[in-house]
């Protein structure tokens, strides 16, 4: 397990990262503020992030969203002096949250709900992010998604969204939710179709549920579809 933990006290670190080593796990990297450890989520994948909650510049809930954000699938812990921020935490899709002063014991007990959760994954959520608002979105949330360079924008009832991968990492994350690619920009869930149009050259125009959005299919993407539901 590969672990990740972020604090702006020195000592802190320092009991933590014995703690750890103590319980068997020694691929530990530290970084003593939250523009550190962004930085490293970016550059290299982690199993697991231990955070402190309060810390200068950027808290540790904030800096959680943008963990996340970046890595969806990281198993995050909260540590800190105070219990008033543990629903926010939960909000986050944190899998643990433990007030100092800790145990060892609290620790390992903590970590073993990570490897818990990864033999029981719960149903996906995707983190998505527009300006400073962060979104957990379930896949049936969203009604299309649409490339942008290296992220993709998620259409939502939330309006659109940013979510850090390309559209076709999340193809293959979404291949059991009903996402069908119709257009190498488009990924569009069929359970959002109101109406479906043909066009010039065979495309197809998509007329989605509750939202005025219309989009469009490639040549190719129009077969596709037709060939899968026989339209």
């Amino acid at each position: 397990m590969k672990i990740l933990i972020v604090d702006d006290e020195v000592l802190a670190l320092s009991r933590l990262k014995r703690m750890l080593t103590t319980l068997g796990y020694v691929d530990i990297i530290e970084a003593d503020n939250p523009a550190e450890a962004l930085e490293l989520v970016k550059k290299e994948r982690f199993d697991l992030a231990l955070l402190d909650i309060n810390m200068p510049g950027s808290s540790g809930l904030e800096l959680g969203y943008e963990l996340r954000y970046h890595q969806d699938d990281l198993a995050i812990i909260y540590q800190t002096a105070y219990d008033e921020h543990a629903l926010k935490a939960f909000d986050i899709g944190a899998v643990g949250y433990m007030v100092k002063p800790f145990s060892i014991e609290q620790l390992e007990s903590t970590i073993e709900r990570v490897k818990v959760k990864e033999s029981h994954p719960e149903e996906l959520r995707i983190m998505s992010k527009a300006g400073d608002n962060y979104y957990l979105l379930k896949p049936d949330e969203i009604y299309y998604i649409q490339a942008d360079l290296s992220e993709v924008m998620i259409r939502s009832q939330k309006g659109f969204s940013y979510y850090a991968q390309k559209i076709s990492d999340l193809e293959k994350k979404l291949e059991k939710y009903d996402f069908v690619r119709i257009h190498r920009s488009y990924l569009l869930n069929i359970n959002k179709i109101k109406e479906i149009e043909t066009i010039e050259q065979s495309k197809l125009r998509f007329t989605l549920q509750d939202i005025s959005d219309q989009i469009e299919s490639s040549k190719d993407g129009a077969k596709a579809f037709r060939n899968k539901y026989a339209v």
